[in-house]
């Protein structure tokens, strides 16, 4: 099943930042709906269209390849579209809603949220109203995600739960609060990156198949309460 495939009681899941056929399928095997590559040089995770192709050809029927850009220009995101078959797109720079639009051309897509002290949750939600998908993540400098966690009770409940279907929980995840982050906010699906990793940018198959367990065994616990 896709990465927005809403079922109450099943969170689906999101691997970031892969880069290697090893990491690809160890996030198969791990049960992930979906993966994530990262299109912005800066990052140790950085790939290249081409070899984003490469890694989307191992992936089963159904699972999504989600693709990270940061203030793409057209070119860009021109030469990642013809290379790598796509099939959601993630926002995580200061793209507007318009450009958002523009860039997507129809297809879906989802923009990260930086939430720091303050943050505007409903005028968010309204403005990239036309997005499949918020994607919540810490306020750290740069872009691309930090791994760093925000204060999930700072999330409006009223807002998490007009949104859950739209919802995808990022920011600093792991094997250990995932469970947490799942019983307090019900998101549709949860994100990870630098908790599955035994060191920076190194993807570590044990701790893939560990989140996704503890993901599993979160829904498990809601469902018998």
């Amino acid at each position: 099943m896709g990465l927005l495939t809403f079922s109450p009681g099943q969170t689906r899941v999101k691997i970031c930042g892969l880069k290697t056929s090893a990491d690809v399928d160890a996030a198969v095997l791990a049960g992930m709906d979906a993966v994530g590559f990262v299109f912005y040089s800066p990052s140790v995770r950085a790939v290249s269209p081409n070899i984003a192709a490469q890694l989307i050809s191992r992936l089963p029927a159904g699972a999504d390849a989600v693709g990270l850009v940061v203030n793409a220009t057209d070119e860009e995101f021109a030469t990642i579209r013809a290379a790598a078959s796509i099939t959601l797109w993630q926002f995580h720079g200061d793209e507007t809603p318009q450009r958002c639009v523009q860039l997507a051309r129809g297809e879906p897509w989802m923009k990260a949220a930086r939430i720091g002290a303050g943050f505007a949750f409903d005028e968010f939600s309204l403005q990239y109203g036309g997005a499949n998908a918020f994607l919540l993540d810490a306020l750290v400098d740069g872009y691309g995600g930090g791994g760093v966690p925000f204060d999930w009770q700072g999330i409006p409940q009223t807002w998490v739960s007009e949104n859950a279907p739209r919802v995808v929980l990022s920011g600093g995840l792991n094997t250990h609060n995932v469970g947490e982050a799942i019983a307090r906010l019900h998101p549709c699906a949860v994100d990870v990156s630098s908790g599955v990793e035994s060191s920076r940018g190194v993807k570590d198959p044990a701790l893939m198949a560990e989140f996704v367990n503890a993901v599993r065994a979160a829904d498990a616990n809601a469902s018998s309460q």
